[in-house]
């Protein structure tokens, strides 16, 4: 029997099929053995562990296929394996279902250095494929490319560029850069400043690298108008309803060196999430529907390991804000050792872009402190700090294109209810002999639409009123008299 199989998963995952009509993710059901099973050896053995299973017609409801004869089936199926760069090697077990023999097989995923597991007469860019729902899909060129790399340090980081001079790293970033570096290792210095820039991979052949760009620079853009961060927020919990004739309620590109883009992006997070209030008889507390504290990491580490290949660098880090959950999504999957399994483990880590870790490791940010430990510990701080926030784990995913990191949104308590654009408003008012317009936009950060549509919904209530006749240019508003 195949390990960690018994009989009634056999069972068990057959019926499932006749039931749903169509293979899965992790189940593939073939008649015989053609050459049409070698992209099923292929995308399994690069996209994690798949069960074969032969003897079966998928047309036909899954039944049994006539005449079947497992022995020779077996032998083909090695044959097929055979013809695979690296050879699969499958766990393999004749299985008879109620009279009816089939052949099983176990695909195991094969280590990372070796992938991808190619069709041979194919080559590795025709003949690489991939699981996606009960499908192999040929990979891209991209997709092989990553794979690749996998094997070897990527340095992009490392590479100069070609068009930009000193003159466009930040002379207040990196002044105090290089004091730091002068003061851990003299030596480098010995023979002057340029030669250490050299050495600490700040320049080479004399043009700043892509690295102390994204790092340090003024304006990295200006070389890479799309390593950017994109920001939007949704009116419900897709893409799709902005299709359907709903607007973004807000979208912006951020530009600027890493440190900017870190700041910009948690500021838009804290000024568009919605705060909870936890209110008792004497105390008013905030409660945020993210803890900043998670959402600045996975933005540092989204841009830190995103992937910064020449293919890659038309793709920006996305950050999506829809009314149930925070989505981050980078360029590139996991890299190295690191899988969805093992993320956040302790001893786990890998890095993409060593270079630029090791930048943001001693740049400061515009408000103090650095940007990055790079110590493998930031999956453990979202996570901690979300738990000390009482909500659920964030949600990864990861593919060979993208890395994405999922927060969703906290649940209100019994306790607890929403600050709305009226409460906002009202706070303001209520504290001040009286307030305009202007100032209540200015202190909360509404729109004027926002703030005009709170203070009508107080004065029907009875709680404000204006100070001067409609429409007057020095109205203001106040706490109407008990």
């Amino acid at each position: 029997m195949l390990s960690g199989m018994l009989v009634e998963d056999v069972e068990e995952i057959v019926a499932h099929l006749r039931v749903t009509g169509f293979d899965s993710q992790t189940v593939e059901v073939k008649s015989g053995v053609g050459k049409e099973i070698r992209p099923t050896l292929s995308a399994f053995s690069n996209s994690g562990e798949g069960l074969l299973i032969v003897g079966l017609s998928e047309a036909d409801g899954f039944a049994p296929t006539p005449g079947f004869d497992p022995a020779s089936a077996q032998n083909q199926l090695i044959a097929r394996c055979q013809q695979m760069t690296p050879v699969v090697r499958p766990s393999i077990e004749i299985y008879d279902l109620a009279g009816s023999p089939l052949l099983i097989a176990r695909i195991e995923e094969i280590p990372t250095v070796d992938k991808p597991c190619f069709v041979t007469d194919q080559g590795r860019y025709g003949g690489s494929y991939r699981r996606t729902g009960d499908g192999d899909l040929r990979m891209s060129q991209y997709e092989v490319d990553r794979l690749v790399e996998q094997r070897t340090q990527p340095k992009w980081d490392e590479e100069p560029v070609e068009e930009a001079s000193l003159d466009d790293l930040d002379e207040e970033v990196l002044a105090p850069y290089l004091r730091a570096e002068r003061e851990r290792r003299p030596k480098t210095f010995a023979h002057g400043d340029e030669q250490a820039l050299e050495h600490l991979r700040v320049c080479r052949q004399s043009a700043p690298t892509l690295g102390a760009l994204l790092a340090m620079g003024e304006y990295p853009q200006e070389f890479f108008p799309r390593l950017t961060v994109t920001w939007a927020m949704f009116p419900g919990t897709s893409k799709a309803e902005v299709l359907t004739g709903a607007r973004l309620l807000d979208s912006e590109t951020l530009t600027g060196p890493i440190p900017e883009l870190v700041e910009r992006t948690v500021d838009l997070v804290a000024k568009n999430m919605r705060t909870g209030a936890l209110i008792d008889a004497k105390f008013r507390t905030e409660v945020p529907d993210y803890p900043l504290v998670a959402v600045r990491e996975a933005i540092v580490n989204a841009l830190m390991h995103r992937d910064y290949s020449p293919v890659a660098r038309g793709a920006q880090v996305q950050v999506n804000l829809f009314v149930d959950r925070l989505e981050i999504t980078s360029p590139g999957g996991l890299y190295g050792n690191t899988t969805l399994a093992t993320l956040g483990s302790a001893g786990v880590s890998a890095t993409r872009n060593q270079r630029l870790a090791t930048f943001l490791e001693t740049v400061s940010l515009p408000d103090g402190g650095i940007v990055a430990e790079n110590r493998g510990t930031g999956i453990q701080v979202i996570q901690a700090s979300l738990a000390e926030a009482l909500m659920p784990p964030a949600e990864f995913k990861s593919d060979l294109t993208h890395f994405t990191v999922i927060f969703r949104r906290r649940r209100v308590a019994p306790t607890e209810r929403y600050e709305t654009s009226m409460d906002r408003v009202r706070e303001i008012i209520l504290r001040r002999e009286s307030a305009s317009t202007s100032e209540i936009v200015s202190l909360t950060g509404l729109s004027r639409t926002s703030v005009q549509n709170a203070i009508n919904e107080l004065i029907d209530a009875g709680i404000v009123e204006p100070t001067d006749p409609p429409r007057s240019p020095r109205q203001r508003y106040r706490r109407l008299p008990q």
